[in-house]
């Protein structure tokens, strides 16, 4: 069951075909401070960005490789080419500035036909550099920022300086200082007091370079009765050599703030994929976190929400394919520090031929955290009799007066189920596919339409010819 979009190519092809690049800065394969300092004299950055860089890689190197998630001994870092920057890169804001067959790359990617659904902003990043910005007048008008992080550094100096890094610690782990010694592009979002976005922001992110990384490092910032919904798509081709993304992502939602952040990550089974996400939510304040992983070779994903205040509350959704020989290795971290705060982790996976699914959660709730309330509820579906699926929760209570429920499932698709669809004249692929966007769906509904109905075509392609 192929899906064609409008410009009649399949949702498969739309992954796996590559683009003839020209790059004006490429810098040689490895990491080491020259190439540190070349990608920040190519960012034109004031000197504290290159003094953080630097301290970032010398924590690096100084920091071992993590011992508890999965074997990254097939990822060679010193092949990776860190940044690539294509010579017509800059945030155009004509789709007509925009070269030919990048357009075409993003036409099957859904840009700009994203626009004509009414999205407030679409933004696209393309190797180490933003190709493409659009905005609507009256949100910046509001005093709305959306910008590609490289360049609010010096736009929005202060405000950067503010944020930079104040989520993420340069030495939290090995890669998060990785990421900061190397990062380039991501989105800058702020949203001004009392400003509510009722259409989503949307950004994509192409990794298309052999051997090639993206860094991109995104900062958002809801302030005070603000709300906003921020979607991203990432993909990558495939070539049969690894390639790295390292993402990191800080978001900072304050009092009686709003903020949805939904995102699904479609990468290439060269790819490794390694990020740090965190939020930090105040008092009143709501944080989303909507998630879908698909393919990759392996992901390694914890985003972690830190509710800093009183009545500060977490939902994470997610949910996630692990196909042939993939290992899908993720965790949602949700730390109770105030009184009355409230976290939901609701997460759906499967694993297909040798694929692993891992899902580990942390809930931390601090002696200060009276009244705390935490609920979740991890759902595995094994697709045949060699894949894994593996659930590790930590949950660590230090205030007596906090409520903690805690449910796990694990099981294969019902036979009867399967039957009663095969004999109503259904395939044995579509009906797996049936059955398995049926156990989805409490994940599906929170996407948008357009990315719902993009994952249930992905989901179905998993199924064609069958187990």
């Amino acid at each position: 069951m192929w899906t064609k979009n409008q410009n009649n190519i399949s949702v498969s092809d739309a992954w796996e075909f590559q683009d003839e690049i020209t790059y004006s800065v490429e810098v040689e394969a490895g990491i080491n401070e020259n190439v540190v300092r070349q990608i920040s004299k190519s960012n034109d950055e004031p000197e504290w960005m290159l003094e953080l860089r630097l301290k970032a890689l010398k924590l690096y190197e100084e920091k071992p490789m993590p011992t508890w998630w999965p074997n990254l001994e097939k990822l060679d870092l010193d092949s990776i080419y860190y940044f690539a920057k294509p010579e017509w890169a800059g945030a155009n804001k004509s789709w007509d500035d925009v070269p030919d067959n990048i357009k075409a790359t993003f036409d099957k990617l859904g840009i700009p036909e994203a626009e004509k659904a009414a999205l407030a902003w679409v933004w696209a990043q393309y190797d180490s550099e933003v190709v493409y910005h659009s905005l609507k007048q009256e949100l910046t008008d509001a005093g709305v920022i959306f910008d590609d992080t490289s360049i609010a550094v010096n736009k929005y100096p202060e405000l950067v300086k503010k944020y930079f890094a104040k989520s993420i610690p340069l030495a939290d782990h090995k890669f998060a200082a990785l990421h900061y010694a190397v990062w380039s592009g991501g989105t800058f979002l702020y949203v001004p007091k009392w400003v509510k976005i009722d259409e989503p922001l949307q950004s994509y992110f192409r990794m298309n370079k052999k051997s090639g990384g993206q860094f991109e490092h995104t900062i958002i910032i809801i302030e005070d009765e603000a709300s906003a919904h921020y979607i991203e798509w990432c993909s990558a081709p495939k070539y049969d050599e690894n390639s790295l993304h390292a993402w990191g992502v800080e978001i900072f939602v304050w009092e009686n703030a709003h903020m949805r952040y939904s995102s699904v990550e479609n990468w290439s089974l060269d790819t490794f994929n390694l990020n740090t996400k965190r939020a930090i939510v105040e008092k009143n304040g709501y944080m989303e976190w909507v998630w879908g992983n698909m393919w990759s070779n392996t992901t390694m994903l914890y985003p972690c929400t830190i509710l800093k205040w009183d009545n500060s509350k977490a939902d994470h959704l997610w949910l996630a394919f692990a196909n042939a020989w993939q290992n899908q290795d993720t965790w949602a971290k949700v730390i109770h520090i105030w009184k009355n705060t409230s976290s939901n982790i609701l997460s759906k996976w499967l694993s297909k031929w040798w694929g692993i699914s891992t899902y580990r959660w942390l809930v931390d709730i601090k002696p200060w955290a009276t009244g705390a309330v935490s609920k979740i509820d991890c759902d595995a579906l094994l697709l045949d009799d060699i894949s894994v699926s593996d659930t590790i929760p930590d949950i660590r209570v230090a205030n007596p007066d906090a409520t903690v429920a805690h449910e796990a499932s694990a099981g294969k698709i019902n036979e009867e189920d399967l039957f009663y669809l095969m004999s109503r004249g259904i395939s044995e692929s579509e009906a797996q596919a049936m059955i398995v966007n049926g156990f989805l769906s409490p994940i599906m509904k929170e996407l948008p339409l357009e990315y719902a109905s993009e994952m249930n075509v992905l989901i179905s392609m998993e199924f064609e010819g069958g187990f």
